[in-house]
């Protein structure tokens, strides 16, 4: 299917990499999980999640061998089985090898890629678009959503960049973060891409902006699916009143994922955070994460695990509507 920024409705979920019970150790290979990841996959089918992207930093993009990183992302191919989109996540240390296994990860069935910035150096707003410039030569008609987080980035995508990447006909949306920028990228956009705001975050810029901000994005489809769905419904209907209270309730789940409230501290340990809650929510095993994100504080744990049973008491709560 050739997905266009127009597609780009609803729920956009990201899922984990479930792994086998091995996987922590660094002699392991083929640690993915794959009944897991078909039972995952189906699950969110069956909640109506509308986009699936994989292989973000709680998809342990950054852990994951090539060849696991191919075999998670045909198990999901599969298993999705035509049903909704597939962005396939690629981020390397350079544009050569992004384009590779963006191009491997296509032939392999994926819709579209899920493309961050290489890591290692920050680039400024010249080089962000020209790197997504070169992946766009690289892979014409290939739909691109371009991840923008600055904490793993090394920095923002300002307005007037995201302006430039709406100008390249293969980005169709942008992962946003959020906070105060959030209003100003959207409007730079407009109608040329979409930016997508965490499901926490979208009530209140999508009363403001019906029309432009019709989707969003969320990692805790494989908490619960359901609760996340449901905003989705609400937003679509301009039922500003339900979408409201059914944020509120997003936010309350996520509240003890961040240690102290704070994303800086939680980005440090969001792979392992990420399999204490998705472990504590019990729609999906897990399995342990890989090396070298295995270790986190003991104070995060008792914080993770509530986050997860949160998002457990929400999916018995709207799966049930």
């Amino acid at each position: 299917m050739k997905v266009t920024y127009e597609d780009i409705v609803g729920v956009v979920g990201i899922v984990p990499t479930p792994s086998t019970a091995d996987a922590d150790k660094w002699g392991a290979s083929n640690t993915v999980n794959f009944s897991e990841t078909e039972k995952m996959i189906k699950l969110m089918g069956a909640a109506g999640i509308d986009i699936l992207m994989t292989n973000g930093t709680f998809g342990e993009g950054a852990t994951l061998t090539q060849n696991e990183h191919f075999d998670f992302v045909r198990c999901v191919v599969e298993a999705n089985n035509h049903s909704r989109p597939v962005f396939a996540g690629v981020t390397t240390l350079n544009t050569r090898d992004t384009i590779a296994r963006g191009r491997a990860l296509i032939d392999l069935g994926a819709d579209g890629l899920f493309v961050g910035r290489p890591m290692w150096l920050a680039l400024d707003d010249e080089g962000i678009v020209q790197y997504y410039r070169d992946i766009a030569e690289a892979l014409p008609g290939i739909p691109l959503v371009v991840y923008d987080n600055p904490l793993a980035f090394k920095g923002k995508i300002s307005a007037s960049a995201y302006a430039a990447l709406a100008d390249i006909p293969e980005v169709v949306a942008a992962k946003h973060v959020g906070g105060p920028a959030l209003e100003s990228d959207v409007v730079s956009v407009g109608h040329k891409m979409r930016i997508l705001p965490l499901a926490t975050e979208w009530y209140p810029i999508a009363v403001k902006y019906p029309e432009l901000v019709r989707a969003c994005w969320s990692g805790g489809i494989a908490c619960a699916p359901s609760p996340i769905a449901a905003v989705a419904r609400a937003i679509a209907q301009r039922d500003w009143e339900a979408a409201k209270a059914i944020g509120e309730k997003l936010v309350w789940a996520e509240a003890p994922m961040f240690p102290g409230g704070d994303l800086a501290r939680f980005m440090d340990y969001s792979i392992q955070i990420g399999h204490l809650r998705f472990a504590a929510a019990g729609l999906i095993d897990p399995g342990p994460p890989r090396p070298p994100y295995t270790k986190v504080p003991d104070e995060y744990m008792a914080g993770a695990t509530e986050c997860g049973k949160r998002w457990a008491s929400l999916e018995k709560e709207f799966g049930q509507v």
